[in-house]
């Protein structure tokens, strides 16, 4: 069986990486990482905290799902990081119910925020995804 945190990674960036005006936003193509790229050029996205919490019914398996996305933009470039995240969640809201080894019962954005890294001045903007799925 596939993780459930997994199957609905999959689903985001087969939904993500096939659109062309969140590649142009991105600066030609859509970038989805689990870490950091060394030398990687910002705009790009990173998977952050992920949870999968067992909420099965009546012997029939489901989970609550939590999946945090950064988007990384150039130091000063808050603007552009929301707009890639406001095209995501966009493209997000229509997923399909098909997740690998599971199915799709709802997905939402629970919340959209900005922020900067101290350290290297990046500029982020952070998606909080929440989603159900049942084991198929």
């Amino acid at each position: 069986m596939t993780s459930p945190i997994l199957a609905l990674r999959a689903a985001l960036l087969a939904r993500l990486s096939g659109d062309a005006a969140l590649a142009v936003l991105m600066g030609g193509t859509v970038q989805v990482y689990d870490e950091p790229p060394r030398g990687a050029v910002p705009v790009y996205a990173l998977f952050g905290d992920a949870e999968a919490r067992d909420d099965s019914v009546d012997g029939a398996g489901r989970y609550l799902l939590s999946q945090a996305l950064a988007v990384v933009a150039r130091p000063g470039s808050a603007g552009t990081a929301l707009a890639a995240a406001a095209r995501m969640a966009a493209l997000l809201a229509d997923l399909g119910p098909d997740l690998p080894g599971h199915v799709l019962i709802r997905l939402r954005i629970r919340s959209v925020s900005a922020a900067r890294d101290e350290r290297s001045g990046e500029a982020r903007a952070n998606l909080l995804i929440e989603a159900v799925a049942e084991t198929a």
